[in-house]
């Protein structure tokens, strides 16, 4: 799909508004817009009205030796060269946390261990709002996880800027309780040469939407995304991604694996990658894989490609959605596993790929311990020396 592109070089698409911290440029969806036609906005719960509130989700974690952890006015958050919300959710998320919080990794630091921050809400029926900003400094190299349970009603935006030559390996796992809505929004800006590795896990909550945003501040980027979602029976889960490539010589790949079982589990996954007219040579792939378990599911995979220029090293999408393979099935079977075990085996091959490129074992372990109660639901057990490793 070509699309025009203004004078200014913001995105003039159906897809994504112009990022913008002006409420008045993110009006109130009525759900017939493209952005929002997936999402059942009755089960916001009020959200998107944007009502003031003080409160704050639990905060625990250990920072290591050279980080800084702390509050920032607006201004200062504004002041730092991020990328403006992308939508209303996020610019209201700016607009009423009571503050940012930064998490500055400074230039040349290398971490030798994860910072892991642990967030938690208590009351699904307080409202809160979400405001951080990650600064990764030149060539520095950190892995940072932010680790979401409880109960909440929730909207949270993290900005994200990654300093030239920089590596950051950025972990996001939504393990809520089942009253739980989640809205989150990543905006990334990734700078030269710099390589990123993010991670998206949603396993939990009554609704789950999370949108990213990724643009290059200068050529020779490289953004590898992961994620990974389990839809139980009435569940909503939906993750959206933009990936603007704005400079030359970038690089880009996306693979999103999701499973879904129970009446009424919905999920949606939007891919949109857009190659500007300035993007010569770079390369690009985004892959969405479905994984259906029982009847009474609907899973929802829409892969973009907007391309400006045929100056490019590659560009392609991949999409699929379907039921347990029976040839995987009467392999097993045929080697004398029971039919639930091989149902659990096919499962865990498929997910166990992509749950070990986190590369924070601990938050592998969590996931697949999670992964494991939510298949006990459906597909039977399994003793543990089976389990592919």
């Amino acid at each position: 799909m070509q699309e025009a592109v203004e004078a200014t070089g913001s995105v003039a698409s159906h897809l994504h508004a112009t990022p913008s911290y002006d409420l008045a440029d993110h009006p109130m969806p009525n759900g017939r817009e493209e952005v929002w036609r997936f999402t059942p906005l009755k089960r916001l719960r009020g959200v998107l009205a944007g009502e003031p509130s003080d409160a704050r989700l639990g905060w625990s974690g250990d920072v290591p030796a050279g980080v800084a952890v702390k509050d920032i006015s607006l201004d200062e958050a504004t002041g730092l060269g991020l990328l403006a919300p992308g939508d209303r959710p996020s610019a209201l998320a700016v607009a009423n946390a009571p503050a940012a919080v930064l998490i500055d990794v400074p230039a040349e630091l290398e971490l030798d261990q994860p910072l892991v921050v642990s967030l938690r809400g208590e009351d699904a029926e307080q409202l809160t709002w979400g405001h951080t900003v990650v600064r990764i400094g030149a060539h520095a190299k950190a892995t940072i996880v932010f680790e979401h349970t409880g109960s909440a009603r929730y909207s949270g935006s993290t900005f994200v800027q990654v300093g030239d030559g920089a590596q950051l390996e950025l972990v996001s796992v939504q393990l809520w309780d089942d009253d739980a809505v989640h809205l989150g929004h990543v905006g990334l800006t990734v700078g030269r040469d710099a390589q990123v590795r993010s991670f998206q896990a949603s396993l939990g909550g009554d609704l789950v939407r999370i949108t990213e945003h990724v643009e290059y501040a200068a050529p020779g980027g490289e953004v590898q995304m992961y994620g990974l979602y389990f839809v139980d029976a009435a569940q909503h889960i939906e993750h959206r991604i933009f990936i603007d490539h704005n400079q030359p010589h970038t690089k880009s790949n996306a693979l999103y694996k999701g499973g879904l079982q129970g009446n009424g589990a919905h999920s949606v996954w939007v891919g949109d990658v857009l190659i500007r007219k300035v993007a010569e040579g770079i390369e690009t792939f985004e892959t969405n894989r479905n994984l259906v378990l029982t009847d009474g599911c609907r899973a929802d995979s829409v892969p973009n490609l907007e391309i400006e220029t045929g100056e490019i090293a590659g560009a392609g999408h991949a999409s699929a959605t379907g039921r347990f393979d029976d040839q995987q099935l009467f392999y097993l079977q045929s080697r004398g596993i029971p039919e639930d075990m091989a149902r659990r085996l096919v499962v865990h091959g498929f997910f166990v790929d992509i749950v070990r490129r986190i590369g924070v074992p601990a938050v592998e372990e969590r996931l697949m311990a999670a992964l494991e109660t939510e298949l006990a639901q459906n597909v039977g057990t399994i003793a543990p020396e089976n389990v592919p490793a």
